[in-house]
């Protein structure tokens, strides 16, 4: 399939002028988000694979025929059994054997009556492959590789959900850059009329007018750059925001902005301390170390069975079929036997069993870092939080302090009592505040989206280990 380039440019965004809230974003990453689909559908893929695993213990139906057309005994023998293996190791089979031609008189068990006879056993293992064989491991290793892909699935679901809140408020801070960018422009061209009737009148020297004029260049240089960056975030936004029905990437337009960033809060220490318990069962690495630690188990259960010696029992029943049975076969036989067996040196078991207590071991000393992790990661997002709510008051008040001067400093202008120099300065500087409260608001809600994922406070009950 050939990607449709320039999607997002051919919907009717303009259609869509209401403003774009962030919840409407996180709710179409979730439900339309193509690498979040791809990941769900994990599932599915361990579903079809536990059974394939599962397929190990189908019945299987085993139909021979023996035939010797050359031998001094012409005999032949075709049988038919259905074998089914079973969960609790071994298997039985029942089916139907019939001979016809001549045998010699030490292959009675090729020897059937003419109507044929009705036969069921068992293989029964008493030591090795009793609790467990390799079928069965495999059977268990697949039920365990299903519930993986849930911490798979959640680590992502966490990590897009945290990228669309990033790239939602960059979006709103390009959004934001662009207004100031625009604004001081505009002031400068309302001062740059001014300023042409003050040179017409001979009340200033031309030279200033070039000066404002330079100052005009420069800001629409700016306005330009300012632009081009709330292209950029809007087409990254596009990517996590899409049409509910074609579940096409939608490009937002400017009209869909926020008027500003929302109110920004804290996170409570109360409620710092209640997420941070949380995150250890909700963040996925946890989970998803104890799972590979149940696998290893199958794997130390496997490598010890396969250190013990083979104890196997059969039994097979043959039920005569018909009025016609010979004198010297029995309507009911019943046989069995024992067979044992020891492998000598065993060396691959031993060593494949060394080999699965050390990965266990490295995974038990990876779970108590990953425990460790999400507490240092809780600690340092929420950390983060916080500085960057102080900073964000601090920069709030240097708007104000800027704005200040440089509305005393415009009022002295326009009294022609300061040069167009010093005007420019506390331009200038208000202008480079704004942008600094801007970065310092984008500052805080990247850090809340950071906090937000290293405590998996979006994580879905679905995802979560069920208790």
């Amino acid at each position: 399939m050939q990607c449709v380039w320039g999607m997002a440019w051919v919907l009717p965004v303009t259609l869509q002028a209401a403003i774009l809230p962030l919840e409407e974003v996180l709710q179409t990453v979730r439900t339309q988000y193509p690498p979040l689909l791809a990941a769900w559908l994990q599932q599915d893929v361990q579903s079809g694979r536990v059974r394939q695993a599962a397929g190990a213990f189908d019945p299987t139906l085993l139909a021979t025929l023996n035939f010797r057309p050359l031998d001094y005994y012409e005999g032949a023998n075709v049988s038919f059994l259905v074998d089914q293996p079973l969960l609790s190791g071994g298997s039985v089979y029942a089916g139907y054997r019939v001979s016809t031609g001549t045998f010699a008189s030490y292959e009675r068990k090729d020897r059937t009556s003419p109507s044929g006879e009705a036969v069921a056993g068992a293989r029964i293992p008493l030591w090795r492959d009793r609790a467990i064989d390799a079928r069965r491991a495999n059977l268990g290793q697949a039920a365990v590789d299903r519930e993986l892909a849930d911490p798979l699935i959640l680590r992502q679901y966490i990590t897009f959900h945290r990228a669309a809140r990033i790239a939602y408020y960059n979006w709103i801070a390009a959004g934001q850059r662009l207004h100031v960018a625009e604004n001081v422009l505009r002031i400068a061209k309302q001062r740059d009329e001014f300023l042409k009737k003050q040179a017409e009148a001979g009340a200033i020297a031309p030279i200033v007018l070039v000066d404002n004029q330079r100052l005009v260049v420069s800001r629409e240089i700016a306005v330009l750059t300012a632009q081009r960056r709330f292209d950029a975030a809007s087409i990254e936004l596009s990517l996590f925001h899409r049409d509910r029905q074609s579940t096409e990437p939608i490009l937002p337009s400017r009209k869909q902005l926020p008027r500003a960033f929302p109110a920004p809060q804290a996170v409570d220490q109360l409620q710092f301390i209640s997420d941070r318990a949380r995150a250890q069962f909700r963040r996925p690495e946890v989970r998803e170390i104890d799972l590979l630690l149940v696998k290893g188990e199958i794997d130390k259960k496997l490598a010890n069975n396969n250190l013990k010696p083979n104890l196997d029992l059969a039994m097979e029943l043959n039920q005569a079929i018909g009025n016609d049975v010979p004198k010297d076969i029995e309507n009911t036989e019943i046989n069995g036997f024992l067979r044992f067996s020891v492998p000598i040196g065993r060396n691959e078991a031993k060593g494949r069993m060394e080999a699965i207590l050390a990965s266990i071991r490295q995974l038990k000393q990876r779970r108590q870092f990953a425990c460790e992790q999400i507490v240092a990661e809780s600690d340092n997002t929420f950390q983060e939080v916080q500085t960057a709510f102080e900073a964000l008051e601090k920069t709030s008040q240097n708007v104000k302090l800027a704005r200040e001067l440089e509305e005393a400093e415009s009022a002295r202008f326009q009294e022609g009592a300061t040069d167009l120099l010093v005007l420019q300065i506390r331009e200038q500087a208000t202008f480079d505040a704004q942008l600094q409260e801007v970065d310092a608001y984008f500052a805080f809600y990247r850090a809340l989206a950071d906090y937000q994922a290293a405590v998996a406070l979006d994580a879905p009950a679905s995802l979560l280990v069920q208790k």
